[in-house]
C-alpha cells in the first residue's frame, strides 16, 4: 500500500537558494503582473471560459511542438493566438463567443490528443504541460516573459480607456463609437500571451487558479478597477511565491500549492464579505 509523506524539510532553505528556484520566483512576478491585470478584464467582460478554454486551444500547439522538436512555448503561444483571433473574430457578442469558444476547443483538444499518440515524448511530457512544471523554466523563458509584460503595458497604455469601456459595457461603448470587434480580438490575443506564459506555473488545467481567482478576489475587495488589477497581481505573486516556499518546506506539488493559495484568498474574502453584508 502507498502512502504519502508530508514530513517537513530540515533543508528547505538549500532548496531555496538554488538557481532552479530564483528562476522559478522570476517568472512568478512576471507571471503574477500580466495575469492580475487581465484576469480583471477576463471578468469584466465575461470571458472566463474562453481564458480557460485557451489554455486547452494551445494543448495541441504544445503537443505538436514536442513532436517537431521546437520550444514548446512558442507551439502553445501560437494555438492559442491562432484560437483567440478566430473567437475574437467570430464573437462579437457574448453569446457568439461562447459557441465559437466551444467550437475551437473541442477541435483543438482533439487535435492535442492526436500529436500526444504520435510522439512519445509529447506523450511524457504531457503531465508538465496539464500540471504546470514552473521549476523547470529556464532564463531564457523569463526573459520572454518579461519582454511580454513590457510590450503588455505599452499596449494597455495605449487601449486602456476603450477595452475598460467595453468591458463594463459593450452597448453604451458601441453607441459611443468604440470599436467593440478590434477591442474583442485585441482582448483575446493578449489572454492567448498570458495563458502561454502562466501555463508553466499550473498547467493548463489549473490555470483558472491564476487568471480568475485572483482578479476575483480583488474584485471583491476593491472599488475601482486600477486597485483590483493591483490587487489581484499581489494575490496572484503570493500565491506563487508562497507556494514556492511551501512546496520546499514539503513534498508537494508546486502547482497544487499555488492553486490551493489562491483558491483559499478567495473563500476568506468571500466569506469575510457574506458576513459584513449580512
Amino acid at each position: 500500500m502507498n502512502t504519502i509523506d508530508f514530513s517537513f524539510d530540515p533543508e528547505w532553505m538549500d532548496t531555496l537558494t538554488a538557481p532552479f528556484m530564483a528562476n522559478a520566483f522570476a517568472a512568478g512576478l512576471f507571471i503574477a503582473l500580466a495575469a492580475g491585470v487581465m484576469g480583471y478584464f477576463t471578468i469584466a467582460r465575461h470571458s472566463t471560459f474562453a481564458a480557460h478554454a485557451l489554455a486547452h486551444i494551445g494543448l495541441p500547439g504544445a503537443t505538436g511542438a514536442v513532436l517537431l522538436g521546437v520550444p514548446v512555448s512558442l507551439g502553445m503561444g501560437a494555438f492559442a493566438l491562432g484560437g483567440a483571433l478566430v473567437i475574437g473574430a467570430l464573437g462579437k457578442r457574448v453569446s457568439e463567443r461562447e459557441i465559437a469558444t466551444g467550437t475551437v476547443l473541442a477541435f483543438a483538444t482533439g487535435l492535442g490528443l492526436f500529436f500526444a499518440r504520435l510522439s512519445s515524448s509529447a506523450s511524457q511530457q504531457m503531465q508538465s504541460i496539464l500540471f504546470g512544471s514552473i521549476l523547470t523554466i529556464t532564463t531564457d523563458q523569463i526573459i520572454g516573459f518579461a519582454v511580454f509584460d513590457a510590450l503588455l503595458l505599452v499596449l494597455l497604455a495605449v487601449i486602456y480607456r476603450p477595452l475598460l469601456f467595453s468591458s463594463l459595457d459593450e452597448q453604451v461603448a458601441q453607441a459611443k463609437g468604440v470599436p467593440i470587434g478590434l477591442m474583442n480580438v485585441a482582448f483575446m490575443a493578449i489572454m492567448a500571451g498570458v495563458i502561454t506564459i502562466a501555463v508553466p506555473a499550473v498547467g493548463t488545467l489549473l490555470i483558472f487558479a491564476l487568471v480568475i481567482t485572483p482578479a476575483a478576489t480583488a474584485n471583491i475587495l476593491a472599488g475601482s478597477p486600477f486597485k483590483a488589477m493591483v490587487i489581484a497581481s499581489v494575490l496572484c505573486l503570493t500565491s506563487i511565491w508562497l507556494g514556492l516556499v511551501l512546496s520546499a518546506m514539503f513534498p508537494a506539488p508546486p502547482s497544487f500549492i499555488i492553486v490551493t493559495l489562491s483558491t483559499l484568498f478567495w473563500a476568506i474574502a468571500k466569506g469575510v464579505n457574506t458576513l459584513k453584508t449580512r
